[in-house]
């Protein structure tokens, strides 16, 4: 008797490297949009990758590190520092930009992820680790420019000092729990904390 297989039978193919790691990441940025990070876990992304858990934590070395990542696969697109000739206008397009990231689905997995630090102090580590979630690279850009033409004082160059915008910024998400920050507010933080700050007396 001859046992014939199906042409059509389809063959598992074992995914390595950056293939499997890309299949990991799609996962758990499905699983962040759809359960956020407090029900995120390794289980239902390994499920959702047709990988087991071991393949994940060989890569990220618990959930708040593969959260962090997925988050940032999810933002991969990378916002060009604005050049329009004037500091405040470049300050409130940066602003602006931040707060219809945070209103989106993506802000809420990133608001989920800071909601985490007084529980899972991996989060915070994740966070420290990856200071570009704290947006102060852009802001940078922007006033190494604006120290060039006068507009801001050498000073101002410091990331703790260049981020404090958008430091208030994540504090009206954090700690009011709007949906979204209203424009005022935003003109409010430009004008009367973040320009007095870095501009040249």
């Amino acid at each position: 008797m001859t046992s014939v297989m199906p042409d059509d039978t389809p063959v598992p193919k074992r995914r390595r490297g950056a293939v499997l790691e890309q299949a990991i990441l799609r996962a758990a940025a499905a699983e962040l949009l759809t359960a956020g990070y407090a029900n995120f876990n390794m289980d239902q992304v390994a499920r959702r990758a047709g990988t087991n858990k071991n393949a994940l934590y060989r890569r990220w070395p618990g959930r708040a590190a593969l959260a962090f990542a997925a988050y940032r696969h999810l933002a991969a697109e990378q916002f060009t520092p604005p050049d329009t000739g004037n500091l405040r206008e470049n300050i409130l397009t940066i602003m602006r930009s931040a707060n219809q990231h945070w209103a989106s689905p993506l802000g809420e997995v990133l608001r989920g992820l800071l909601a985490g630090l007084p529980e899972d102090p991996e989060v915070l580590k994740q966070l420290q680790a990856r200071g570009a979630e704290g947006g102060a690279e852009l802001f940078m850009a922007v006033l190494e420019r604006a120290v060039a033409q006068g507009e801001a004082r050498p000073e101002a160059l410091r990331p703790r000092v260049a981020g404090v915008a958008l430091a208030l910024l994540r504090h009206e998400y954090l700690m009011r729990g709007v949906a979204e920050v209203p424009d005022d507010v935003l003109m409010e933080i430009v004008d009367e904390v973040y320009l007095p700050l870095v501009r040249r007396q």
